[in-house]
């Protein structure tokens, strides 16, 4: 099935053109079924960028599914303009009231600092506990993901020595998820991070299982079987050309930076990358996408009643 987005959004365009299935309002209500409700909590600064990766890879899967964009209370982005944000995105507080079947948290660029000090953290952490009421499956991603584990478990992030910066290989350690139906036993996935997780800080947690490693970039994606969370720490939704757009930035405004590792051919900045990890970035978040369609109620008010 497509995706159902505001046709004015400008992801709808850009995917339109690259083949990508979208559906409009008198469509979806004459296929009559009940459509994934996903929302989707932007804390990039780049909202249309986000916006379109996102609708990108939840318009692979088979379910009906529609997006629901949404932001922090008041905060207005300064890479995004104010029409943007008027015309797309739902408030939370505009929103606290309904139900969806999942909540996508994206990163942001602010994973060095202390979580008390980003100027979001209060309300983010009501969205995390709210989740528990309102939504039946929560997809964190990057900084994201780091927030919801220290919010859900005190579980700390650190600091790395340099930008891990790069598409690392990783091994995928536990097939018997759902999450990973598909997948190669070795997958290549664009990183950027300052920070990292420590999988010594997760022992005392057993439902929190660790299912994609890294040798050389660590953690990548745990899945909480208790909470019905997935905390991913890179960025399979990312494009092609996203870590050059990066690399290019930090270079621009004179930040320490090498080139991203194993990205370019022969490691030239000076040549096209190939992207090697689309097919697995559309293929976990279809599992995800086929997960929840598995365990949420068909009625979107008894979600968060429990088993």
């Amino acid at each position: 099935m497509p995706i159902k987005i505001n046709q004015n959004l400008p992801a709808s365009d850009i995917l339109e053109r690259e083949g990508v299935l979208l559906i409009k309002e008198n469509d979806a209500i004459r296929q009559d079924i009940r459509p994934m409700r996903i929302a989707l909590l932007n804390l990039m600064p780049k909202k249309i960028e986000t916006e379109t990766q996102i609708a990108r890879v939840l318009a692979g899967s088979p379910l009906q599914v529609e997006m629901t964009l949404v932001a922090p209370t008041g905060y207005q982005p300064k890479n995004t303009s104010r029409e943007h944000m008027i015309d797309f995105y739902n408030e939370f507080e505009a929103i606290k009231g309904e139900r969806f079947d999942g909540l996508i948290i994206t990163g942001a660029p602010i994973e060095q600092l202390p979580f008390e000090e980003v100027v979001y953290w209060e309300e983010l952490t009501r969205i995390f506990d709210w989740t528990r009421t309102n939504v039946h499956g929560l997809f964190n991603l990057c900084w994201g993901a780091q927030a919801a584990l220290y919010h859900f478990y005190s579980i700390p992030k650190h600091q790395l020595p340099i930008k891990r910066f790069g598409v690392f290989p990783h091994s995928v350690t536990n097939h018997k998820s759902l999450l990973l139906n598909g997948l190669n036993d070795r997958i290549y996935i664009p990183v950027s991070r300052h920070t990292e997780n420590h999988l010594a800080d997760f022992t005392t947690y057993p439902h929190l299982k660790l299912l994609i490693y890294s040798e050389e970039a660590g953690m990548c994606l745990v899945q909480d079987t208790k909470l019905h969370h997935v905390h991913m720490f890179n960025h399979l939704e990312y494009d092609s050309d996203t870590l050059h757009n990066e690399y290019v930035r930090d270079l621009t405004t004179g930040k320490p930076i090498e080139p991203p590792k194993y990205y370019y051919p022969n490691d030239d900045p000076k040549r096209d990358p190939i992207n090697i990890w689309r097919g697995s970035g559309h293929q976990l978040f279809t599992n995800w996408l086929n997960l929840i369609y598995q365990t949420s109620p068909f009625d979107l008010n008894r979600i968060g009643e429990g088993p």
